[in-house]
């Protein structure tokens, strides 16, 4: 069976920061589980398969993960029955008091032992084939995954095809090149045959040729089916590495795009730059034939450069675009590859070697995220096989990939420190000391051991990384990149604890810690727009857009200031000044300042906030209206807070939850759900929402209404099912954060709670 390792760590390959705290992987044990258990697994496995099939949600249940957890934290889940209320019925504290506790329970079920909550944090199908290529041009594929790994890596590409063969972008979405190309290589590589899959792969094969074959793939997957080899730089556009060695001054210096544009345009430059390309085998070859509609021999690569499928275009190119590659392709590149002009091809080249082994260090090679991580490891390979990099690179894969019953996958990287700091707040939000347990102790601890305590080595200005140090990463300490909303949820997270009994929340994390917290958080807004940035200071450049070759992505090219990241942000601000008025108060009272006018500035006419990270507008309201009530704003006092509670109404559902769907994030127009579904994530954040903007005041029965649909949605065990996936990036990207079901439920009713019922009864008791 497969068993989930946390805070584990061996060998002559991997090292940490922090001991491992937060690390977490997938190891297949065979003689681990009864009989009666690998049943259950199996059973998890097939109802997936068969609830898919008949119209079911693509995202798993993280059931493997459940199954584990609980079973080694030992609490009994359904001790407590649950209260259903029938049609008519009101809901009573008692009811929503029984909800809260089984939901708390669930959260003590299923933390890790160092504190964390595990959970997926994946769903683009564009993940795993580039870490399958690079590991099969390597000659690694069958000694880093196991068989076991690659038959569930297999179980999860055919459970995420779509009806019409091909797959999507992500695996909610509408069938794609890159989705369908690349999870069809990767099939093949992975050692499906033909015509396996019970037809899955001739339909896979079919939808390709039928939407003009992979030839019309987009860029990013131009680059990694060239390294395979089944196509040819000569169809690329020009990725030069020539760029890096761009003076500071500049105006398109690379220290100035997005750390995820960089991060992954670095590499992709040394790909190119070498035009490296693995071994020519069989089953290249037969790919070759596969995928292509004409012989690959008669393919005129040049005119494939900007040939890309319809249903991937997301972002058009401008003529000025197609104009500056073209000049590139045709101008600079024939020069480049001739002496003397190819000793600064050579001398750029050794720049980014530069610049990625920085980055593999400092990140304990686990680089930014899966993108770059499979990039550096194909470039790593062609640097040199033998080498220690690529030895490094490959100790650390296990920590991207992750096992549910649909399948394995490669995530993100993991949403470690974001989850924790959410579900501390969540059950925080309960008010029932008696369930807590350890728990808080628990995740208190990971806080604290998850903050990152240095900056980057050496001269890091001069490697394109800014200072990182009392900062938060999105998962644990050794992936080492700054984000400020990770960083502000963590940091509230320390100071609601740090004013809780020692027996409860465990030791308070040092002050001069959360100084250093705080200097991070102001470094992050902008001072023009007075929002705040995700991973780095905004770049107040929207011209450096027109660098963008990417066609599946919008807004790639600089770093900008969001909504979320502005509401966590300026809440944390305010809860220090109120503990710590004399660190850097006057700087942080014009921060918050500079934070509601962001907020206020953003609002849209029908006063919804676009939420950038969820689907979408009811994830961004959410986020301003609890980050506009932090600072005092209300109903009474603030046009912003009541057009974002008039735009909440509007859109509840007549059996009173709220669902949105995902064509919301790209077309950036409010869209319900099919057929006006309800969503109880999104329920739970259009609840959440009403309650900071002031709802209990006016007017109850929308909160009842939504109070009674989560309730009644409670699994017996105190889970809540999973829907449709909520989060996303980029615009047109979903991403599944695995946990949020449980949170955000959670959250919504233990607010619910406190705000409606307890206060309820302490006024009735003093009266």
């Amino acid at each position: 069976m497969w068993e989930l390792k946390i805070a584990e760590g061996d060998g002559p390959y991997l090292y940490s920061t922090n001991n491992f705290v937060g690390r977490q992987f997938w190891e297949f044990n065979p003689d681990a589980g009864s009989v009666e258990e690998k049943l259950e697994v199996e059973r998890a496995r097939q109802n997936f398969k068969y609830n898919r099939t008949n119209g079911g949600f693509h995202a798993c249940g993280d059931l493997l993960m459940r199954r584990q957890l609980i079973k080694e934290n030992r609490i009994n889940l359904t001790s407590i029955t649950p209260i259903r209320l029938r049609e008519g019925e009101q809901v009573s504290l008692e009811a929503v008091t029984t909800a809260v506790r089984k939901a708390v329970r669930l959260h003590r079920a299923i933390q890790a032992k160092d504190g964390h909550w595990p959970a997926e944090n994946a769903g683009p199908m564009f993940f795993t084939p580039p870490l399958v290529i690079a590991l099969y041009i390597s000659g690694t594929l069958n000694t880093i995954l196991s068989e076991e790994h690659r038959k569930e890596m297999i179980r999860y590409f055919y459970n995420h095809q779509n009806d019409d063969g091909g797959w999507g972008f992500y695996i909610e979405g509408h069938s794609t090149m890159i989705g369908s190309a690349l999870s069809y290589v990767a099939l093949r590589l992975l050692g499906e045959g033909e015509d396996d899959g019970d037809g899955a792969i001739t339909r896979a094969r079919k939808w390709i040729l039928d939407h003009g074959g992979a030839n019309s793939i987009p860029s990013w997957g131009k680059v990694y089916l060239s390294v395979l080899g089944v196509y040819e730089w000569a169809g690329c556009n020009p990725l030069p590495p020539e760029f890096w060695l761009f003076p500071s001054a500049f105006p398109f210096h690379p220290a100035e795009m997005w750390c995820y544009c960089r991060t992954t345009y670095m590499p992709m430059s040394y790909l190119y730059g070498n035009r490296i390309q693995g071994p020519i085998t069989h089953l290249v070859i037969s790919l070759r034939k596969e995928i292509h509609l004409s012989p690959y021999e008669d393919i005129n690569w040049n005119k494939q450069r900007n040939n890309c499928c319809k249903e991937d275009f997301y972002y058009p190119h401008s003529f000025l675009q197609d104009a500056l590659w073209d000049s590139l392709h045709y101008l600079t590149e024939p020069f480049l590859r001739y002496w003397p002009f190819s000793k600064l091809r050579d001398r750029s080249l050794n720049r980014v070697v530069e610049l990625m082994r920085y980055e593999s260090e400092e990140t304990r090679y686990m680089t930014i995220g899966c993108v770059e991580k499979s990039l550096q490891m194909m470039c790593w390979w062609a640097e040199n096989p033998n080498g220690d990099e690529f030895k490094y690179h490959l100790a650390r894969v296990p920590d991207y990939l992750w096992i549910a019953e649909d399948g394995m996958t490669m995530h993100s990287f993991g949403s470690q420190v974001w989850d924790c700091s959410l579900a501390t707040q969540a059950i925080l939000s309960s008010n029932m000391a008696e369930e807590y347990g350890d728990c808080l102790q628990k995740s208190h601890f990971y806080l604290r051991e998850s903050q990152v305590r240095e900056n980057p080595s050496g001269d890091f200005t001069k490697m394109c990384r800014q200072f990182t140090k009392g900062s938060w990463t999105f998962s644990d300490q050794d992936q080492g990149w700054t984000v400020s909303d990770c960083t502000a949820e963590a940091l509230k997270c320390l100071l609601l604890l740090s004013q809780m009994p020692k027996e409860i929340a465990g030791e308070k994390a040092d002050v001069v810690r959360l100084y250093e917290a705080v200097n991070v958080l102001l470094y992050m807004q902008s001072p023009i727009s007075g929002g705040f940035a995700v991973w780095e200071p905004p770049i107040p450049k929207p011209f450096l857009q027109l660098l963008n070759p990417s066609e599946i992505f919008a807004d790639i090219v600089v770093e900008k200031e969001h909504v979320e990241t502005t509401s966590s942000c300026i809440q944390v601000l305010v809860e220090f000044n109120r503990l710590h008025p004399r660190h850097r108060m006057k700087e942080i009272l014009h921060s918050i300042s500079n934070g509601i006018r962001y907020l206020e500035e953003t609002q849209w006419h029908d006063g919804s906030w676009y939420g950038y990270w969820g689907v979408c507008f009811i994830y961004g309201t959410f986020f301003a209206l609890r980050g506009l009530s932090s600072t005092g704003k209300t109903y009474d006092n603030s046009e912003a807070v009541r057009k974002g509670v008039k735009f909440l109404l509007s859109i509840q559902n007549e059996e009173g939850g709220w669902g949105e769907s995902l064509l919301s994030c790209p077309t950036e127009v409010y869209t319900p759900l099919d057929g006006n579904r309800t969503n109880l994530v999104q329920t739970s954040w259009a609840m959440l929402g009403l309650m900071y903007g002031g709802q209990v005041e006016r007017d109850l029965i929308p909160l009842h209404k939504a109070a009674k649909l989560l309730i009644n949605a409670q699994m017996d065990n105190g889970d809540f099912p999973q829907q449709e996936i909520t989060g996303v990036y980029m615009k047109n990207c979903l991403l599944l954060y695995a946990q949020y079901r449980n949170i955000f439920p959670l959250w919504a009713l233990g607010e619910y709670r406190n705000r409606v019922w307890q206060c309820h009864k302490s006024n009735r008791d003093k009266s």
